[in-house]
């Protein structure tokens, strides 16, 4: 969410005008994430996001904006994608591809508690089946032949054994991806992405999911895996907080509940999404783009969380 392209009051005011959302009051930069140029768009109608999109194409950005909208008919507290008059909810903007959404209310939750983490995973769950008859396919981007082509590119930035941890564990994930169990994990559209700072809340209400650009079809369980391993952890450490992730897995499974191959690779996908966020937090702190307000993350704390993925492999049967 750094500024990569500028945008003017003047322009965001002519974009709000044709998509019917009023007049241009406020424009602000959004400081934080890597990604796309956002920017909070205040009118004389509402709040509003609009993102400028500076690495997904026009022939990818349907499958995410449509999502959206397919999720929030279907009652899931989701940014709805404004349309012109013509139906289309993909604008363009500096020549860029561009969209507007509505602002969430509430605020991020930094600090959860289980109450916090057991309102995400009900959540996610309902997600993941309201988005299972999505006419629309697009895999996660950012998957298992991303991470085999981007390995190479971040080695040399590493010392021996961070490089000796890297080329093992993206052996152990191709393993993975091969076995049976994996491929009876059940699929459908997934967040991929679904941090602290991408979920609302109003106090312990939940208001929103948002930031579904690196959306994409995936197993459920390695969406689930992306919360666990973000939301039930000790930051400064990594480590795994059994209280939360108990109440993360019951509330999930209070909704769908996890089948036989889920519960089994479990382990082997919290250590999957540790990885995927080490790799592209590497890629994004070695090879950073220009952009202003743009601060990459610390690698090394997905580095931590693998590790500790893999020394005390979280058992299901003892977390729920």
């Amino acid at each position: 969410m750094a500024v990569f392209t500028e945008v003017t009051e003047a322009q965001a005011n002519d974009l709000m005008q044709a998509l019917n959302l009023g007049q241009l009051t406020a424009l602000r930069g959004i400081e934080g994430g890597i990604e796309n140029t956002n920017y909070f768009a205040t009118t004389t109608q509402g709040e509003y996001v609009l993102t400028l999109f500076e690495r997904l194409t026009h022939e990818q950005l349907p499958f995410y904006l449509l999502l959206m909208k397919f999720l929030a008919a279907r009652g899931i507290p989701v940014p709805d994608p404004a349309a012109n008059r013509d139906g289309d909810v993909l604008h363009s903007l500096n020549g860029k591809p561009a969209a507007v959404v509505n602002k969430l209310s509430g605020k991020s939750q930094l600090q959860p508690q289980a109450v916090h983490c057991a309102a995400v995973g009900q959540m996610l769950a309902r997600m993941h089946l309201a988005g299972a008859d999505y006419n629309r396919s697009q895999p996660n981007l950012r998957g298992l032949p991303w991470w085999n082509e981007t390995v190479p590119v971040v080695l040399p930035h590493l010392d021996a054994a961070q490089a000796a941890l890297l080329r093992s564990e993206l052996a152990y994930q191709n393993h993975i991806a091969e076995s049976a169990d994996f491929a009876a994990l059940p699929r459908g559209p997934v967040h991929a992405d679904l941090f602290r700072d991408n979920v609302m809340f109003d106090g312990e209400q939940l208001t929103g999911f948002f930031d579904f650009y690196f959306a994409g079809v995936d197993t459920w369980l390695f969406d689930l895996a992306v919360c666990l391993n973000d939301w039930c952890i000790d930051l400064p450490t990594g480590q795994h907080v059994a209280e939360r992730a108990r109440a993360m897995l019951k509330a999930y499974g209070q909704e769908r509940p996890l089948t036989a191959s889920e519960r089994a690779l479990l382990p082997a996908l919290l250590r999957a999404g540790a990885l995927r966020f080490w790799i592209s937090r590497l890629w994004d702190y070695h090879l950073p783009r220009e952009a202003s307000m743009l601060t990459p993350h610390d690698p090394t704390h997905f580095e931590r969380v693998l590790r500790g993925r893999i020394l005390c492999p979280v058992s299901l049967s003892v977390t729920i």
